[in-house]
This record gives C-alpha cells, sequence and structure tokens, in this order.
C-alpha cells in the first residue's frame, strides 16, 4: 500500500485572491487528484492586524467558483495559538532562541552597517542577563529570534540538513537540497505584540496535519532552508516540497494583491469563466 499523499493550499486572509493564488491552487488541487490524495485548505490568519472575515469568506468563494474541494473542518492559524506557543516553549527551554529588542528600523541599520556591506540577513547574540532583565522590567517590547549559533552547536552543523524538491526553484534548483539556514540568518520566530511568525507556524502545522508534500510558488523557495533546520529542532517530520514558476501580468510582474484588476472576483464579475482562467494559466 502507497503512502497517503497530502498537500495543502494556505492563503493568508488579506486580500482578495488573484490569477497566481488560482494558479497554485490549482496545480496543488490536481497532485493531490492524480495520487488519489488529499487537498486540505489552510487559512494562514496569525496576522491579525491584515485579516479580514470578508476576505476569508471570498477565499471560500473564489476557490468553489475554480471547482476546488477540500476535507473540513479548514484550520485556522488563530485558533490554534496553543499549538504555537507550545513549540516556542520548547526551542525557548533548548536555549535555541533569544529574546532580541531591537526595533525594525535598528535590524535595518545593523544589517546596512555590516562589515561586508548591505546584507540581507541578520545575526546577533542574546543580551546579558542583567540587561536584558532590565529592558524585561521596563517593559520594552521584543521579538524571539532563532539562534543559527546555537542550532548549528545543537545539531553539530547542518550539513545533514537536506530536502527533496521535486520542483524547482528560482535559479532552477532541483534533486536533493542541501539546506542553508543561514541564508534567512536569525530568522523572527515570534514577537511579544503580535505572536508566533510564519516560519513557526507553517512548521507545525505542516507537521500536525500530516503534510507529505508541500506545493508553493518558487518565491518560498529560501523559506524551505529556514523551515528545514525547525523540523530538525522540533523533531518534525520533513514534507517533499514542489515550488511552482510564478504567473506575471502583462508588464512581467508577478500579480500581487494590490493588483485589483486581476482578482479572481474582478475576473468573475467580467465574465470569465473557470475554463477559460484555466487555458490562459496553460492547465
Amino acid at each position: 500500500m502507497s503512502a497517503p499523499f497530502i498537500t495543502r493550499f494556505a492563503p493568508s486572509p488579506t486580500g482578495l485572491l488573484h490569477r497566481g493564488h488560482a494558479y497554485s491552487a490549482l496545480l496543488t488541487h490536481e497532485a493531490a487528484r492524480m495520487k488519489g490524495g488529499t487537498f486540505l485548505l489552510r487559512i494562514e490568519d496569525i496576522d491579525a492586524t491584515r485579516s479580514r472575515p470578508e476576505f476569508e469568506a471570498a477565499i471560500f468563494e473564489d476557490l468553489t467558483w475554480l471547482g476546488l474541494s477540500w476535507p473540513q473542518p479548514v484550520r485556522r492559524q488563530s485558533e490554534h495559538l496553543a499549538d504555537y506557543e507550545a513549540a516556542l516553549s520548547r526551542l525557548i527551554a533548548a536555549g535555541l532562541v533569544y529574546r532580541c529588542f531591537r526595533t525594525r528600523k535598528e535590524v535595518a541599520q545593523a544589517m546596512a552597517s555590516a562589515p561586508h556591506g548591505a546584507m540581507d540577513t541578520f545575526r546577533s547574540t542574546p543580551l546579558p542577563a542583567a540587561e536584558e532583565a532590565e529592558r524585561l522590567a521596563r517593559g520594552e517590547p521584543f521579538a524571539w529570534r532563532l539562534s543559527l549559533d546555537a542550532a548549528r552547536a545543537r545539531l553539530g552543523g547542518f550539513e545533514r540538513l537536506t530536502f527533496q524538491e521535486e520542483g524547482s526553484g528560482p535559479d532552477g534548483e532541483a534533486g536533493l537540497i542541501q539546506a542553508r539556514p543561514e541564508l534567512g540568518g536569525d530568522v523572527v520566530l515570534a514577537r511579544k505584540d503580535v505572536g508566533v511568525a510564519y516560519h513557526l507556524a507553517v512548521v507545525c502545522d505542516d507537521a500536525l496535519q500530516g503534510v507529505t508534500h508541500v506545493i508553493r510558488g518558487c518565491d518560498l523557495f529560501e523559506a524551505a532552508h529556514v523551515q528545514r533546520l525547525l523540523q530538525a529542532l522540533l523533531d518534525l517530520p520533513t514534507p517533499v516540497y514542489r515550488h511552482h514558476r510564478l504567473l506575471v501580468g502583462p508588464d512581467g510582474k508577478r500579480y500581487a494583491k494590490r493588483d485589483q484588476a486581476e482578482t479572481l472576483r474582478a475576473l468573475r464579475e467580467a465574465g470569465m469563466t473557470p475554463e477559460r482562467l484555466r487555458q490562459e494559466m496553460g492547465l
């Protein structure tokens, strides 16, 4: 008997879905159908400041219009914060994260003034215990950052961290990929004011839902590197990854939620049919 094939489409209800979302959802749904597997819908609504009930309702409406179906109940991240807090607590207890009190502006300044010039990643170290206690006593906000140094020491290096890529990364990466979590630096896993961050929530969700294949755009390829590290640190299974190309508009830019004219709702109201949309996207 073959192993189950479980994949997911996980939009955030922070705007209306567009052509790019439709392409990813249809690819993912078809992959599950071809394998006789399961297509899950997950609502990634941990960003409480931008998520809106009306956008979630629109997600259901748009995906139903596309002809997709999924098991119930749908997992909403906002309803499972305890799962993410438990994972964060494990990392805290293991000394794998540290409190970072720098503001986003201070982080940007630190990266720009690094010895090798402007960088895309941020690295730091925990504050001395006395200074940290003083800042906590003053009620200063902070973020929990994953310590690459502590993670490397815990695992004895990152050389054995790999993941299988069935699709293609932005530079054609495929096959067995050597994970390079250092590309992301000491990523934020949670903030005192807004709670858990994307990487930690996604890793927990995929494991708890038994996801075997993660199918998503190649713009998230680098996210797989830090997510592979978190899987190792939390003793979670590693799914197979399948990153796909991004749809681009006539201007050559990839579709984004700000492109209101290309939302599925706008296309539907203009007379677009699911069949014609599939043809235009080459599906």
